[in-house]
C-alpha cells in the first residue's frame, strides 16, 4: 500500500482508503466506508466523496 495513493490520513489521525485502494481490492467489505466506489450504505443517487 502506499500513501497518498491507496491511503490517507484524516485529521483525527484516521487512516482512509481510497477509492483506487478498494477497486485494487476488488470488493466491498461493507463498512460504509467513505470513498467506497460501489456506493453501498449511501442514499441512492448520492455520490461518493471526492478522493483526496
Amino acid at each position: 500500500m502506499k500513501e497518498g495513493e491507496d491511503y490517507y490520513f484524516n485529521d483525527d489521525g484516521l487512516m482512509v482508503f481510497t477509492a483506487a485502494y478498494h477497486i485494487k481490492r476488488g470488493y466491498c467489505c461493507k463498512n460504509k466506508c467513505k470513498h467506497c466506489p460501489w456506493n453501498f450504505g449511501k442514499p441512492k443517487g448520492e455520490k461518493n466523496s471526492e478522493d483526496k
